[in-house]
C-alpha cells in the first residue's frame, strides 16, 4: 500500500503539523490506519500486546472483527487485479509477494518488539523486488527484455530509492511515528496496516508488473506514447522532489516554526507532493499502455492488462477521499481555522491539483 516522503518532521510535528502532506503519510498505509482507529475512538493499551482489541470497550470484539474483514478485503482486492490483469497461473505471484513481505516483518519483528521503524522501509524494498523481480521473472522466461520494460521498472527503482531512504531516515532520527500509538498494541490492527501497506505496493505499481509480465516480442516498439508516459513521470516526479525540498527549506526558517507553507509550488496546490505522487503513477500506466494492446492474451481476456489503470485511480481515491488530503486538511482546520489568512489561503488556492490561482493581499504568507 506504497504512501506514498516529504517535509522534516520534529518529534512532535506528526501529531500537530497539519499541513504535512507527504507521500508517506499516504495512502494506503498508516494514515488511513490512524483515521480508522479514530472513527472507533479506541486508544492504546497502556502496556503489554494482544491479539484482538483490549481497550475495554464493549465494541472491541467488532472493531476486531472488521480489521480482520478488511484484512481479508485487501488480500481478495490484490489477488483479483492480479490473477485478471497477468493471468491466474502467473499473476498471483506478485500480490502474494507483496503481501507476504509486510506479513513476515509484522509478525516476526514489528508487533513482538512493538516498531513501526521498519514499516516504510520495507514498503519500499517491497517496490524494489517487484519491479525486478517481476521483469526477471520475465527475462529468464524469454531470454530477453523490451526497452518498455526497462524504462518502467528504472522508474519504480529511482522513486522508491529516493522515498526510502528519505523515510528510514526521519524514522532512524525521531525513533517514532504517533500514527501507529493506538494500533501497534493489537496484532489485528497492526497487522492490517502491513497488509494494507502489501495492496498498496502491488496496486500502485501494478501497471510496470502488467507491463514486466508481457512477452517483450509480443509488445509493440517504443513509441510516441512511451514518450508521453515518460514525460509525465519526469514531471510528476519533479513537482513531488521540488514540494519536498521546499517544505524542507520552510521548515528551516525559525519565522516559518508553527506557520503553514504557501509559498512555491504550495501557493498553486495545498498539497502539491501528492499531486506529483499521483501525477508520476499516471505517467507510468500511460507508458506501460502500449503493452496492453490488441493481442495481448496474457490476462484473464484480452486487454486486461488495461485493468492496471485501477492504479492511478486508487492512488487518487486514496489521497483524495481516504487517507491523505482529508486527514491532513482536518488536522489544518483545527490549527488555524480562525485565522482570516488562512481560511483566504484555503479559498484562493486548490486543494490537490497544482492550477493557477488568484492571490489576494489577504492571504500573503507570514513571513
Amino acid at each position: 500500500s506504497l504512501s506514498s516522503g516529504s517535509a522534516n518532521f520534529d518529534k512532535e510535528r506528526p501529531a500537530k503539523e497539519a499541513m504535512d502532506s507527504s507521500p508517506d503519510s499516504t495512502p494506503t498505509t498508516a494514515s488511513a490506519m490512524e483515521s480508522a482507529s479514530l472513527s472507533s475512538g479506541k486508544e492504546p493499551a497502556a502496556r503489554g500486546r494482544h491479539f484482538f482489541l483490549a481497550t475495554g470497550d464493549p465494541s472491541d470484539g467488532l472493531y476486531s472483527a472488521v480489521w480482520i474483514l478488511v484484512t481479508i478485503a485487501f488480500c481478495g482486492l490484490s489477488a483479483g487485479l492480479g490473477g485478471a490483469t497477468n493471468g491466474w497461473e502467473l499473476g498471483l505471484y506478485a500480490p502474494l509477494f507483496s503481501h507476504a513481505v509486510q506479513w513476515l516483518v509484522c509478525t516476526l519483528h514489528a508487533f513482538p518488539y512493538q516498531t513501526e521503524v521498519y514499516y516504510d522501509l520495507t514498503g519500499s524494498i517491497t517496490y524494489a523486488l517487484l519491479a525486478v523481480g517481476t521483469l526477471s521473472i520475465t527475462a529468464g522466461r524469454t531470454r530477453s527484455v523490451h526497452a518498455r520494460q526497462l524504462v518502467a521498472t528504472a522508474f519504480v527503482l529511482v522513486w522508491c530509492t529516493r522515498l526510502g531512504s528519505f523515510l528510514f531516515q526521519r524514522i532512524r532520527r525521531d525513533s517514532k511515528d504517533g500514527r501507529f500509538d493506538s494500533l501497534k498494541p493489537y496484532f489485528v490492527a497492526f497487522f492490517g496496516t502491513w497488509n494494507i501497506q502489501g495492496a498498496w505496493c502491488f496496486l500502485t505499481g501494478l501497471a510496470v508488473w502488467a507491463a514486466n509480465a508481457r512477452d517483450p516480442a509480443e509488445q509493440p516498439a517504443f513509441g510516441w506514447l512511451d514518450g508521453v508516459g515518460v514525460c509525465v513521470w519526469c514531471v510528476g516526479f519533479g513537482i513531488e522532489v521540488v514540494a519536498d525540498r521546499q517544505k524542507a527549506a520552510w521548515r528551516a526558517l525559525p519565522s516559518s516554526k508553527g506557520r503553514y507553507i504557501d509559498v512555491g509550488l504550495w501557493r498553486y496546490s495545498r498539497h502539491p507532493n501528492y499531486f506529483g505522487e499521483w501525477l508520476l503513477w499516471t505517467g507510468q500506466f500511460v507508458l506501460c499502455a502500449s503493452a496492453f494492446g490488441s493481442g495481448d492474451a496474457t490476462g484473464a481476456f484480452v486487454g486486461a492488462g488495461f485493468l492496471s489503470a485501477a492504479s492511478p485511480v486508487f492512488v487518487y481515491l486514496l489521497l483524495n477521499y481516504v487517507s491523505g488530503v482529508p486527514l491532513l486538511e482536518k488536522r489544518s482546520d483545527e490549527r488555524w481555522g480562525g485565522e482570516q489568512v488562512y481560511l483566504a489561503y484555503k479559498q484562493e488556492t486548490y486543494v490537490f491539483f497544482l492550477l493557477p490561482t488568484r492571490r489576494t493581499e489577504a492571504s500573503r504568507p507570514l513571513l
